[in-house]
């Protein structure tokens, strides 16, 4: 999980590669659980929240531009 600190640090270009990075892992998390092959199902939660700080950023970002 991504502390929020840490991520307010990075550049637009360093977010938008994370976000990329973060929907990569909630994939294949997804396809792990598809079949059968996931044991910590809290894996998919923290990845989902990662992601809605990554939009919530890019959007106050872009929003004060």
């Amino acid at each position: 999980m991504v502390k929020t600190k840490d991520l307010r640090a990075m550049s637009l270009d360093e977010l938008e590669s994370k976000l990329v990075e973060c929907k990569k892992e909630q994939f294949n998390l997804r396809v792990q659980q598809s079949t059968g092959q996931l044991q910590n199902t809290a894996g998919i939660r923290k990845v989902r929240r990662d992601i809605a700080k990554i939009n919530t950023l890019l959007t106050e970002r872009r929003k004060n531009s």
